[in-house]
């Protein structure tokens, strides 16, 4: 994982993993909302709140938010953010690594130092939820082989 704080307060995280699956395969799970739930932290919840919109609910600090939440299917992209305020944003990008799999890559960006959970906090959660989504896709792939 990178990371790295510019002098504004704004945090930057970034991460990735190997998928044992083609791109398309690996983006069918991550481009659902409903499906958002199985991979992302398990603090994190998200409910459908229109179009490109979903609403979310975060645990740690009891709030809801509404957020944007955009599916770009022609570059196997997801892109977020908060709505009505620059808390946060972030992108999931699949890409093909060849011989059947890919790399899913995570950026996560907090505008406000007041918004970062922390270092270890971003590197665990983005580790988990890499991981599980690997579970995600290794289910879908012997389920369908």
């Amino acid at each position: 994982m990178q990371e790295h704080t510019g002098g504004t307060g704004m945090s930057e995280y970034e991460s990735s993993r190997t998928m044992p699956a083609l791109p398309e395969h690996v983006f069918d799970q991550v481009d659902d909302v409903e499906r958002l739930g199985r991979w992302l932290p398990g603090d994190l919840h998200l409910a459908p709140a229109g179009p490109s919109s979903v609403t979310v609910h975060e645990d740690r600090t009891g709030a809801d938010q509404r957020a944007r939440f955009r599916v770009d299917r022609d570059r196997l992209r997801l892109e977020w953010g908060t709505r009505d305020s620059d808390h946060y944003a972030g992108w999931l990008q699949v890409t093909d690594e060849g011989s059947g799999s890919s790399r899913v890559t995570i950026r996560l960006t907090f505008f406000d130092e007041g918004d970062d959970p922390g270092p270890d906090a971003v590197r665990t959660a983005l580790g988990e939820s890499l991981e599980r989504l690997e579970e995600q896709v290794r289910l879908r792939v012997e389920g369908t082989g």
